[in-house]
């Protein structure tokens, strides 16, 4: 995974790499993350990550952060900051930031399992128990390692 200073080449083009575009939510010292649906074929079914998802076809990132949070969460911050992009083989993930600068329970959970508030200590360690799935679940690896660069680069 490369960092917002060294984002783009160290993969070669692949036509089938995906792109996606998914926000850190921020609210006070917690961040905003989503239980994924425990869908067997989706990727990291049941694992906890950041809300965003894939580009359309001729859609800009920008675009598409801006209609995965209304479809996912009926939100649409106040404004948004691209932090980075983030490569992988398979995956270019395109990460925003901005406010969340609504309560919970004003935010409709159209997608997902369940969502919730993580502090940094949470983050760190990597799972947390959700009341919708009734056990602990897993931070997806790779949205963990983009939030812990967020959180080292504006502690």
């Amino acid at each position: 995974m490369n960092s917002p200073q060294n984002p783009a080449s160290a993969f070669p083009t692949d036509p089938r790499r995906r792109e996606v575009a998914i926000a850190i939510l921020q609210a006070g010292d917690r961040y905003l993350l989503q239980l994924r649906d425990n869908i067997p074929g989706i990727v990291y079914p049941g694992y906890w990550g950041l809300f965003g998802g894939h580009l359309e076809a001729g859609e800009s990132p920008d675009e598409a952060i801006a209609r995965e949070l209304v479809e996912e969460i009926g939100y649409s911050p106040p404004k948004l900051v691209k932090f980075g992009a983030f490569e992988a083989p398979t995956v270019v993930r395109h990460v925003y930031h901005g406010e969340l600068d609504v309560p919970l329970d004003r935010l409709q959970l159209l997608e997902g399992w369940d969502m919730g508030l993580w502090s940094a200590p949470q983050i760190r360690q990597g799972d947390r128990y959700s009341e919708k799935a009734g056990e602990i679940r897993p931070l997806g690896r790779p949205h963990q390692q983009i939030l812990l660069a967020f959180i080292d680069r504006h502690p």
